[in-house]
């Protein structure tokens, strides 16, 4: 999932220093309240790239999520890290596996979703993230693909400066606000690595 606003303006840099490491048990509290505030941007008409529920999800809901996405990150069918500054979680770039093992027929690739919080956008926060990402999922996964408002110039520039290349688009995808925007779909296809047996 993308981060970045459709809005373009000068890349500052985070106060503190961007920090990014591998998702905890206690990194819950913080992740949902990002994760809700984007339903406060959506309803105060802010842009944002990530694709929302109809209704904000329940906190019992959330509980469901995060046991799910730390599961399968000790399960070894998921990467996840955090970024933190001065302290503060202020976003998150997961990498899951599609298939349900590894062994599956498209247990080789991995679907990417980041989110980053409104105020820390744009600043290097997602790139940070992504690098963390993407360099940990080159030993479990062959290609990584994700998806991206196709009016949300900055996350694509950031894909296509980190390997992603266009695979295709849907059109009018996503309904917010009464308006349509479509989708475009990015993948990026790491080098087989030498040693590296084919599934046959």
């Amino acid at each position: 999932m993308p981060h970045a606003t459709t809005r373009s303006r000068p890349a500052r840099r985070p106060q503190g220093q961007v920090r990014v490491r591998a998702l905890r048990w206690d990194d819950f509290p913080e992740l949902v309240r990002g994760y809700w505030h984007l339903y406060d941007e959506r309803d105060r008409g802010k842009p944002h790239g990530i694709t929302l529920f109809g209704e904000k999800p329940t906190l019992a809901e959330e509980v469901d999520w995060f046991a799910s996405l730390y599961r399968r990150v000790l399960l070894g069918d998921a990467i996840c890290v955090v970024a933190e500054v001065a302290g503060r979680v202020v976003g998150q770039c997961s990498i899951g596996r599609v298939g349900r093992t590894a062994e599956a027929e498209n247990g080789h690739v991995g679907l990417l979703g980041i989110l980053v919080e409104h105020g820390y956008r744009r600043r290097g926060v997602g790139r940070a993230l992504m690098r963390a990402a993407l360099s940990r999922a080159r030993s479990r996964f062959d290609v990584v693909k994700l998806s991206v408002f196709a009016n949300n110039y900055g996350a694509k520039r950031l894909y296509e400066q980190l390997g992603f290349r266009l695979t295709g688009s849907i059109p009018r995808a996503v309904r917010r606000r009464g308006a349509f925007i479509d989708e475009e779909h990015m993948a990026l296809v790491f080098d087989r690595r030498p040693g590296r047996r084919e599934n046959r």
